[in-house]
């Protein structure tokens, strides 16, 4: 009973602190994750592939969010820097959260009906359209976003009740 008293008076302190000073108690108290967002654009069962100099083989377009950054905006940003496309990307195919790593990443699925014409940017040197089953050489963020994806086109696993909590 002592144990819930403190702790429902230290979450009212909490409460009335200055937001400023309550973010950065929780900043300090978590773990910092980077985030990142991406692009799946497909084209009749293909999907563009980028190869990038600082990257390991075949990546789909996309990279980190600046600070203040929405995924949706950065998907954007990040496409047109490297292809030249301008897309809508709709609402998240998926989401990952990698502990491991400490990384998120934010999937958006694009659908072109027209294969568009794509001009590189700085960062990208060569752009091919792949069906996913025959990509070979691609790196592990890569690999790890079209898992995510192939996870995403199944029906979801509902959640259940297993027990009370204690």
């Amino acid at each position: 009973m002592l144990r819930r008293k403190v702790g429902t008076a230290a979450l009212v302190g909490f409460r009335m602190m200055p937001a400023p000073i309550s973010r950065t108690l929780v900043r300090a108290g978590t773990p910092n994750y980077t985030v990142g967002a991406a692009a799946l654009i497909e084209h009749e069962g293909e999907v563009l592939m980028l190869w990038q100099p600082h990257r390991h083989g075949w990546t789909l377009p996309g990279g980190l969010l600046s600070r203040g950054e929405r995924p949706e905006e950065a998907v954007r940003r990040e496409v047109a820097e490297e292809t030249g496309l301008s897309i809508e990307p709709g609402d998240p195919l998926a989401v990952g959260v990698h502990p491991q790593t400490q990384q998120i990443d934010v999937i958006y699925r694009v659908r072109a009906s027209v294969r568009p014409q794509v001009e590189l940017a700085t960062e990208a040197r060569k752009a091919q359209w792949w069906n996913v089953s025959d990509l070979t050489e691609t790196d592990l963020d890569t690999r790890r976003i079209l898992a995510l994806v192939a996870q995403a086109d199944r029906d979801p696993r509902p959640g259940r009740l297993v027990g009370e909590a204690r």
